[in-house]
């Protein structure tokens, strides 16, 4: 009996105009990938950032009455974040600090 071998990848076609093909390749040439690769890994970055925007959070009743108590404490300085906020951006003038 002949055996069955299932397809690891399946083809997909599509039709784009020759500015988005020239964008994407000129894209994909900076990274050094090819054009394949460079559009599956955007494509299934945006899809997961899709389906992550939509997941729902599950808690508990006692975890979320204390999420929403840690939310609603008054706020307290970080001292890290003060001095990160301070320093100048390194495109700034300086060396950054």
């Amino acid at each position: 009996m002949p055996r069955v071998v299932k397809r690891k990848e399946h083809p997909l076609s599509m039709r784009l105009p020759e500015a988005d093909i020239a964008i994407i390749d000129r894209a994909a040439n900076l990274r050094g990938r090819s054009r394949t690769d460079f559009m599956r890994e955007a494509a299934v970055r945006a899809a997961e950032d899709v389906l992550m925007e939509t997941a729902p959070i599950r808690m508990s009743p006692a975890s979320f009455k204390a999420f929403m108590a840690a939310l609603s404490e008054p706020v307290r300085p970080v001292p890290e974040m003060i001095e990160l906020f301070q320093r100048k951006a390194p495109w700034e003038s300086g060396t950054g600090k």
